[in-house]
């Protein structure tokens, strides 16, 4: 998530066109023991480096034997591109709306021998109106507003199957407490599935709603 100026935030990382000319980078890491080599550029989030709360992400993530997974608001890719490293059974997709992101995350799949995994163009969930995930995953650009964050949160069910689970992470002191709430209120439950360095990464799962679990949420 952000955390330099805010307006160069909100005009060059979300936004489809950024301004900037590219100047670009390589970052070599490892996330959960595994090499990973990432073009970046500028125009887009956290390009010196892969920031703390994306490794906290990665790190705590929970992650389906099989399915679709949604990399919501991928940037370069780091989240999806691991998640498809992680588990081969898995179709990763990734979106977002910056072009630069975008054809940065499609050269970074290329680059890490990535073949189980997309990248698509566009707001929020309008790309992918015709996948329903089994898990979704964000670091939400929490500098483009409280209205985007929480449209990622309110919209993810329909674009869910039954016990299929979104985990965002945010910074603790932004929102922290508000965003838990949203979760709650949108799912019916929330946990904190990993604290660290400032971050906390939030998972909900969408409930099972077969009648038998309708009717024992009624009679509780």
């Amino acid at each position: 998530m952000p955390n330099s100026n805010k307006n160069d935030q909100t005009e060059h990382y979300f936004t489809p066109k950024p301004k900037s000319k590219p100047k670009f980078g390589i970052i070599q890491t490892r996330l959960r023991g595994i090499p990973f080599k990432f073009l970046t550029a500028s125009g887009v989030f956290s390009k010196k480096r892969v920031d703390l709360g994306t490794k906290l992400l990665i790190e705590a993530m929970v992650l389906p034997e099989s399915g679709h997974v949604l990399d919501m608001g991928c940037g370069y890719g780091a989240v999806g591109i691991a998640a498809a490293k992680l588990n081969p059974n898995l179709h990763v997709v990734m979106v977002d709306i910056n072009e630069r992101a975008v054809r940065l995350a499609r050269q970074n799949l290329r680059l890490n021998g990535i073949y189980n995994a997309e990248v698509r163009k566009g707001h929020l969930y309008q790309p992918v109106e015709d996948i329903l995930f089994h898990c979704i995953l964000s670091n939400p650009p929490v500098s483009a507003g409280l209205a985007t964050v929480k449209a990622i949160i309110t919209e993810a069910p329909k674009h869910m199957v039954e016990k299929a689970t979104l985990q965002m992470v945010l910074k603790s002191k932004i929102g922290g407490k508000r965003i838990k709430k949203i979760f709650e209120e949108t799912f019916g439950n929330c946990t904190i599935l990993a604290r660290e360095s400032g971050y906390r990464v939030l998972m909900a799962e969408k409930p099972d709603n077969t009648p038998a679990n309708k009717s024992a949420s009624q009679k509780g």
